[in-house]
């Protein structure tokens, strides 16, 4: 392979010990090109200097970006400035305004210090990307038994059923860096970009809900010390629909507390009143603002806080999150689900509900509480009492379910919630309301009958959580950029009610055994890491990259070297990833109520198989199966999908 002929006069006058080589700046020494971000460039990438070629894509024709979306959408895209010979140094990037040309503007003003959780005037928000380097693969997430569970560019070679051969070394992606943490740019505004890599730069841009339905432009310029090195157009194209505040895909992501507490004001459990609670609490704040704004939902626990808490209500800094005022202007809210409440509550999160062991009437007398309350003050938010996790005590479960089933009072509208498989709350536990599953894998049959079952009984519901391959994408850093694009998707073709991720703020590993994790330069963040093995790499019980963290701390005081200083979350990419399905969830309820055939048959056509669908190798032994993915990781396929929705809902 040959670089690009290089155009720039490089300067190599004799130098003293030490000092920089001098050389004029111009656009063809550092090209750059974007993505939808469906596909993640790792940081050595030099794609566009080997083949400019190559990097042609569904938003970059070689020349400008092109986008579409439709009103309270946002949409995002991945900048991609490359520095093949020459390191880029004290480079920025600029981009704050589109123009319809009709009259109407999508424009973003500065947002310096904690401006940055003010999203009422900052439809346009840049991101620096940092990486992550990927050193095992990641066993909660996929088998290793059949390389075709593996990411594609973490596979070995394969044949046959896939049967890998070589060596760590030879995935293609071993000790890569993975792009994964969007830090603002106003916390980065000048950077580096290394001889020999790449940098990546997020772009979010929100369509106002009063968008005119036209061809905005604009153009992002990229400088170097001050001089411009590239001028580079945009074009969005707003279609003729919108989106829903509130939405049809639901979702659940658990907040932690100590966490937090600890990263921000250098205590887990800090007192009442006190300065860091205080603190605590707007950072909490904005961690639910932050997932709001990319259509998730979060939960957390009544014990997580600064006193004992046995009200049968959520505590006060709830009421603003289930009545939508914290997704106001008044708090420097703007962007998708403005005013719309946070539509799920979950009571005694993974089963921390507090009058345990004190029989029935205890149970009567405080589910009767809760409804109570909820009735009368957010009677539209879905509540659940989360009776166990991943138990299989299910006598248990079965119990604590019936009572409330059996509650002669209001009570018994209160829906019951456990973390099993679903075919098992059919045999064992009858009464309970809500089974949250993993699939890994089943048995079609017995699977797709409990499904149905589920469905057409109202008063039970079907979640699932997580993710795992080949059933659907996971939440691992190194899996496809499309992963969560393929959950929401197949959230939408087997009816899950909701999709529920268990953690979002595991910065202390506890349960590997490896204590507080520095995620802002360790990919893995959970299991241990006890070994190095020549196949999968760096390994251990459950060794998992990404999994638990979605966001990342603003401050840390654990960290201090790597802490920005502000209080509040910076999204991982992966939050990004998710809300691009949760989006096309959008798209593709709204086309099935115009087209359902046509929609289905996309459906089919995007995921043949999905979750139960793969069925099992042995009935008998029903944890495994031999197969390929069935979805194609092209981002590509998929931007033409949802471009295929569009069509259908603006219609001829």
């Amino acid at each position: 392979m040959r670089l690009f002929l290089v155009l720039l006069t490089v300067v190599l006058a004799p130098l003293a010990h030490g000092q920089r080589v001098q050389y004029s700046a111009s656009p063809r020494l550092f090209p750059v090109w974007t993505n939808d971000g469906g596909d993640k460039v790792i940081q050595s990438d030099l794609r566009a200097s080997l083949d400019a070629s190559s990097v042609v894509n569904s938003t970059w024709d070689g020349e400008r970006i092109r986008l579409f979306g439709a009103r309270n959408e946002v949409v995002g895209f991945n900048l991609v400035i490359e520095a093949p010979l020459l390191p880029l140094e004290n480079a920025s990037v600029e981009f704050n305004r589109l123009d319809s040309g009709l009259g109407h503007v999508i424009r973003s003003d500065p947002a310096p210090g904690q401006g940055l959780f003010d999203w009422t005037s900052r439809p346009i928000e840049l991101f620096f990307v940092r990486y992550l380097t990927i050193k095992g693969l990641s066993k909660l997430s996929y088998g290793t038994y059949d390389e075709r569970h593996v990411p594609e560019r973490m596979r070995r070679p394969w044949t046959g059923l896939g049967y890998g051969t070589g060596t760590w070394w030879d995935r293609q992606d071993h000790d890569q860096a993975y792009p994964e943490i969007a830090v603002p740019i106003e916390l980065v505004p000048h950077f580096d970009v290394a001889q020999g890599t790449n940098q990546s730069v997020w772009v979010d841009v929100y369509i106002p809900k009063d968008a005119l339905p036209a061809t905005y432009t604009g153009v992002i310029r990229i400088r170097t010390g001050g001089a411009l090195l590239h001028s580079i157009p945009v074009e969005l194209n707003v279609r003729d629909f919108e989106l829903a505040d509130d939405p049809s895909c639901e979702t659940m992501a658990v907040l932690g507390y100590a966490d937090i507490n600890l990263r921000y004001t250098g205590l887990p459990w800090p007192n009442c009143g006190t300065p860091q609670e205080i603190t605590s609490k707007l950072v909490r704040d904005r961690h639910f603002m932050m997932a709001h704004r990319h259509r998730i939902s979060l939960v957390d626990s009544e014990t997580s806080g600064c006193n004992v808490w046995k009200n049968d209500a959520p505590r006060p800094e709830w009421l603003p999150r289930l009545d939508g005022s914290l997704f106001t202007a008044a708090t420097g809210y703007e962007g998708p689900g403005e005013g719309t409440g946070n539509g799920v509550y979950s009571i005694g999160n993974y089963g921390s509900w507090w009058w345990k062991g004190q029989g029935q009437a205890a149970m009567w007398a405080r589910t009767d509480g809760w409804v109570n309350w909820f009735e009368a003050n957010s009677p539209a938010t879905e509540r659940f009492l989360y009776l166990i996790d991943e138990s299989t005590n299910y006598a248990q479960t079965e119990q604590w379910a019936g009572w409330i089933e059996n509650n002669p009072g209001p009570g018994n509208r209160l829906m019951s919630m456990a973390t099993q498989d679903l075919p098992t709350t059919l045999t064992s536990t009858p009464s309970l309301d809500v089974t949250a599953s993993w699939m890994r894998v089943g048995i079609t049959s017995v699977w797709h009958n409990a499904a149905a079952t589920i469905e057409a009984d109202p008063t039970k519901r079907f979640y699932l959580y997580n993710g795992h391959r080949p059933a659907g994408g996971s939440f691992s850093t190194e899996d496809d950029g499309v992963a969560l694009r393929v959950l929401a998707w197949s959230q939408f073709k087997k009816s899950i009610d909701r999709w529920f991720f268990w953690e979002t703020t595991y910065y202390n590993n506890y349960q590997g055994g490896m204590g507080q994790t520095n995620v802002f330069e360790s990919a893995h963040t959970f299991g241990s890491h006890s070994s190095f093995d020549n196949i999968i790499g760096e390994t251990g019980w459950n060794y998992c990259n990404g999994d638990g963290v979605l966001f990342y701390p603003g401050t840390d005081t654990v960290y201090p070297s790597v802490s920005y200083g502000v209080l509040g979350p910076i999204a991982s990419l992966r939050l990004k990833h998710w809300r691009r399905g949760i989006q096309d969830y959008e798209y593709l309820k709204m086309a099935q109520a115009k087209d359902p055939a046509a929609v289905a048959t996309l459906v089919d056509s995007m995921i043949p198989k999905v979750l139960w669908e793969y069925g099992v190798n042995d009935p008998n032994d029903p944890t495994w199966v031999r197969t390929d993915i069935s979805w194609s990781i092209d981002p590509d396929l998929w931007e033409n999908a949802r471009l295929q929705l569009a069509q259908i809902i603006e219609g001829p």
